[in-house]
C-alpha cells in the first residue's frame, strides 16, 4: 500500500490506495463486473478478463491529459467547448494506474453525433468517457459545450464530468496546482450543478460530500451552511468536535444538524415534509431548553473522518486531527436533542396532516392557523401583519366591535353562508395567532357569533394555558341576562352599563385575563340583540328550578345598583312575558330578592315611588349577591347557559359530521390491499423497489401511491405514504389506522 502525506491548512491528509469497500452509499454506486470467458481453440484452456461496462475503445491519442480552465476554447469533432473544468487530452491514468481516468476527454475516439438526452446500454452507473459509445460521446459532448443546465440529462454525463472536478480538488489541489481563485469557483460549480441535479439522491451525496472537503481542505476559503448539510455530513463532524474540544456550548443549528446526521434516528413525515418549519421550531425549543446551548465535556475518542471518492479513478481519503475529540459517537447529549425532535415533530404533526392533503398550500389560511404560534408572525405571513394592522384600527376607533364579515374577509377565502364549529374555530385562530382575543369565544362563552353579526377583539387574547373558572361561568351568565334587562327597551342606559361592568370589575376571584375577556365579551352581549323568539322557545324547555334561577338572575342585575325604578319595573315586565315567564311574579321576586338582601346588609334597595323600602345601602357586595347564584356548581351554570343559549344547529352540525364518519373497513381492492400490507414491513422503499411489487400486481406505482394515500384519508385524515424520492412509510398513521380496526 502506498501512501502520500501532505500538511496544509492544519489539516492532515493522506491517500490510502485501498480497494473501494462497501459503504452504505457505495454499495448503492457498485455494479457487478462483466465476466468474459474466452475459449483457446488448441488445449480447450479458459481464461478470465473482467470488465467494468462497455469494453473501452483504444486510443491513438499520445497527448498526455491536462486540465482545460474555463474560458479555454477546445475543439472536439465539431464541438466547440469553452467551458472548461475537464481534462482533455490522450494519455492520464487513473490514482491507481491501473486504467484511464475516467472524466478524460480523448479526441481520438469515435464521436457521432447525438441529442443531450441520448442514453444507451454504455452508460453504466459508473459511467467512463472512454467506455461510452460514439453516441454516447456525442451526447455528453453537447453538454459539455453548452450551458450544463439542462435538467434532464442523463445523470451519467453529470457524473463524468463531476468525476474531473472531483480529481482536480483531492488530487491536484493538494498537490499545489490548484489557486484560491480557482478553487472557489470549482466550489460555486459544484454547488451550481448540485441546485440543478440533486433530486438524484446519489448527486446529491457526492457533490455535497466533495463540498464538505473542501471546506476541510482550505479553511475559510469556501464555507457549507448547517442547512445544506445532508446526512451522512463529514463537516457536521468536523464543526461538532472543534465546538467541544474549545469547551463551547452547542449552537442550535449544529445541534440541528446533530439530529439529521445520527444514524440511529430517522426524522418522521412531519420533520421531512415541513423542513423549515421543523428547523425554526427545534431551533427555538433547544435554546428555550438550554439556554446558552448544551455543552458538553470532550471524550477519548479521537477524530476520523474519510471520503469516499465517486470516481473509480480515485481512491479514499483519511482525514485526521488527532487532537480533536469526536463527540458524535455520545449517546447521552443526542438522547436530549432527539427528545425536543420528536416534541417538536409533534406539534407539526396537524400542520404537516394538512399538507399531504391534495390542493393544499402552505399560504392557506388553514394552514397558518395549524401552525405552532411561535412560527406565525407578520415577517413571514402577510395574513397576519395585515390582520394586526386592521385589528388595532378597530379596537382604537370601534372598541374592538366589527362585523363578522369584515374579519372573515382576511382569511382569503369565500364567506360562508352560516358560522358553524369549524369557521367559529378559524376566526378565533386567526385572532389567537396575532396576538387578540375574541368574544364571544365558542370555547370560553359557549356561544358563537352569526355569519351577519359582531364579534369584538381585544389585545392579548386568552392565551393558550386560559381555563375558564366557575367564577368566570358564573359571571358570564350573569352578564348574559343583564344585557337582556339593559336593552329590553332598544336603550342602554349608562348606570345600568356601569353596573354590568361593576359585576367584572369588583371580582377579586377574577384573574386579569379573565376580565378582559368578560369585558369584550359584555361589550357584545351589548351590541348584539338576542333572537327573543328562539330564548322564549329555550326557555320553554327549562324545568321550573331552572326558570326561577334565570328570574333570580334578572332581579339580582336589575338590584345591582342598590334601587329600581318603575321604569326598570315596566322592562322586567316585558322581558318575563318575552321569555314566557309569568310577568305579575316581578313585583314579587323584586320585593322577595330585596328583603333578604337587606336583610343581611348594612342598608336596603330604594324601591323609588313604589315606596316599600327607602333607605340605601352602603356598601355593594356584588360576589355575594349577583356571582353566589345560591351557590350552583359549575356543571348547574354551564347546562343553564346550554339550554338557554346554545344554537340548535350546532346539534344538527354534529349529527351530520357523524353520518359523513367513514365506515371503517377494507375499502382498499384485492392488488392495492396486497400492495399496502407488503409496504407495512419497512419504513423506506427505494422508487424500483416500488416498481417491482407493482409490476407484481398489475399496479402503476404513482396510481397505487395516490389510491393507498385517498384510503388512508378517508380513515385518519392523512397520507400514510410519502413520496420523496425514496417512498416512506409513515409508521404513526399505520398505528392510528389500526386503531381505527380497519382491516388491512
Amino acid at each position: 500500500m502506498e501512501t502520500i502525506l501532505l500538511i496544509g491548512a492544519g489539516v492532515l491528509v493522506y491517500f490510502l490506495f485501498f480497494s473501494k469497500g462497501d459503504t452504505s452509499e457505495e454499495s448503492q454506486k457498485k455494479e457487478g463486473p462483466e465476466i468474459q470467458e474466452l475459449f483457446d481453440d488448441q488445449d480447450d484452456l479458459a481464461t478470465f478478463r473482467i470488465l467494468y461496462g462497455h469494453e473501452e475503445e483504444e486510443s491513438t491519442n499520445e497527448t498526455p491529459g491536462y486540465w482545460v480552465r474555463p474560458n479555454e476554447s477546445i475543439k472536439v469533432d465539431d464541438y466547440v467547448i469553452t467551458g472548461g473544468n475537464f481534462y482533455w487530452g490522450g494519455k492520464l491514468d487513473s490514482v491507481d494506474g491501473y486504467e484511464t481516468e475516467a472524466s478524460l476527454v480523448d479526441d481520438s475516439l469515435q464521436i457521432q453525433k447525438a441529442d443531450v438526452n441520448f442514453c444507451d446500454e454504455t452508460l453504466g452507473y459508473w459511467a467512463k468517457y472512454t467506455r461510452l459509445s460514439p453516441q454516447g460521446r456525442g451526447a455528453y459532448l453537447n453538454w459539455l459545450s453548452g450551458s450544463r443546465e439542462n435538467p434532464d440529462t442523463p445523470i451519467g454525463y453529470v457524473f463524468i464530468y463531476f468525476y474531473g472536478l472531483e480529481r482536480r480538488i483531492i488530487f491536484d489541489s493538494i498537490h499545489g496546482k490548484v489557486d484560491n481563485k480557482e478553487f472557489q469557483d470549482i466550489f460555486n460549480e459544484i454547488n451550481r450543478l448540485k441546485s440543478i441535479y440533486g433530486e438524484n439522491h446519489s448527486f446529491l451525496y457526492y457533490s455535497s460530500r466533495l463540498s464538505e472537503l473542501m471546506c476541510l481542505i482550505r479553511p475559510g476559503m469556501v464555507n457549507v451552511k448547517y442547512s445544506e448539510m445532508t446526512c451522512g455530513s463529514i463537516l457536521f463532524k468536523h464543526r461538532l468536535a472543534t465546538t467541544v474540544d474549545a469547551r463551547n456550548a452547542v449552537p442550535p443549528e449544529l445541534a440541528l444538524a446533530w439530529i439529521r446526521n445520527h444514524q440511529e434516528y430517522c426524522l418522521r413525515t412531519p420533520a421531512r415534509r415541513c423542513a423549515n418549519e421543523f428547523s425554526q421550531l427545534f431551533k427555538k425549543r433547544y435554546t428555550e431548553k438550554f439556554d446558552g446551548g448544551l455543552v458538553i465535556k470532550p471524550n477519548k475518542t479521537r477524530l476520523k473522518i474519510e471520503y469516499h471518492p465517486a470516481s473509480r479513478s480515485l481512491r479514499g481519503i483519511n482525514i485526521e486531527q488527532p487532537d480533536l475529540p469526536d463527540p458524535s459517537i455520545l449517546k447521552g447529549p443526542v438522547k436530549k436533542l432527539i427528545a425536543i425532535a420528536d416534541s417538536c415533530t409533534d406539534e407539526l404533526d396537524a400542520y404537516s396532516r394538512y399538507l399531504g392533503r391534495k390542493n393544499t398550500s402552505r399560504n392557506d389560511i388553514a394552514a397558518l392557523l395549524l401552525l405552532p404560534d411561535e412560527l406565525v408572525n407578520p415577517e413571514n405571513s402577510s395574513i397576519i401583519g395585515k390582520f394586526r394592522q386592521w385589528a388595532d384600527s378597530q379596537i382604537a376607533d370601534n372598541s374592538g366591535l366589527v362585523s363578522v364579515s369584515d374579519v372573515w374577509c382576511h382569511t382569503g377565502t369565500a364567506l360562508p353562508a352560516r358560522i358553524n364549529k369549524k369557521e367559529a374555530e378559524i376566526i378565533a385562530n386567526l385572532a389567537e395567532k396575532a396576538g387578540y382575543g375574541i368574544a364571544p369565544d365558542p370555547r370560553f362563552h359557549r356561544t358563537k357569533p352569526n355569519i351577519d353579526g359582531k364579534i369584538v377583539l381585544f389585545k392579548g387574547g386568552h392565551g393558550a394555558s386560559f381555563v375558564s373558572s366557575q367564577t368566570f361561568d358564573k359571571a358570564s351568565i350573569a352578564l348574559r341576562l343583564g344585557s337582556l334587562v339593559a336593552t329590553i327597551d332598544k336603550h342602554i342606559d349608562a348606570a345600568e352599563k356601569t353596573v354590568l361592568h361593576k359585576i367584572i370589575d369588583h371580582n377579586t376571584m377574577l384573574s386579569s385575563s379573565e376580565k378582559c375577556s368578560l369585558h369584550a365579551y359584555l361589550h357584545w352581549c351589548l351590541n348584539s340583540p338576542e333572537n327573543m323568539a328562539r330564548l322564549k322557545a329555550k326557555m320553554n324547555k327549562l324545568n321550573q328550578e331552572e326558570k326561577n334561577e334565570v328570574r333570580h338572575i334578572l332581579i339580582s342585575v336589575a338590584l345591582a345598583d342598590g334601587k329600581i325604578s318603575p321604569a326598570e319595573i315596566k322592562q322586567l315586565e316585558k322581558l318575563y312575558t318575552t321569555l314566557g315567564l309569568d310577568k305579575s311574579s316581578v313585583m314579587s321576586d323584586v320585593h322577595e330578592l330585596s328583603s333578604v338582601r337587606g336583610a343581611s346588609s348594612t342598608g336596603s334597595y330604594i324601591l323609588g315611588k313604589l315606596g316599600k323600602k327607602s333607605a340605601t345601602r352602603d356598601t355593594l357586595n356584588l360576589d355575594d349577591d349577583l356571582l353566589a347564584l345560591h351557590e350552583m356548581e359549575t356543571k348547574n351554570v354551564q347546562h343553564m347557559l346550554d339550554a338557554i343559549f346554545s344554537d340548535e344547529n350546532d346539534t344538527l352540525e354534529e349529527d351530520a359530521q357523524k353520518a359523513k364518519a367513514p365506515s371503517f373497513g377494507n375499502s382498499l381492492d384485492k392488488e392495492h390491499s396486497a400492495l399496502f400490507s407488503l409496504l407495512t414491513s419497512k419504513k423506506k422503499w427505494t422508487r424500483n423497489e416500488m416498481e417491482e411489487q407493482c409490476q407484481k400486481l398489475g399496479l402503476m406505482v404513482d396510481g397505487a401511491i395516490e389510491t393507498i394515500n385517498e384510503w388512508s384519508f378517508d380513515i385518519v385524515d392523512a397520507p400514510v405514504l410519502d413520496d420523496n424520492d425514496s417512498i416512506y412509510v409513515d409508521i404513526e398513521i399505520i398505528e392510528e389506522l389500526k386503531r381505527q380496526e380497519v382491516n388491512v
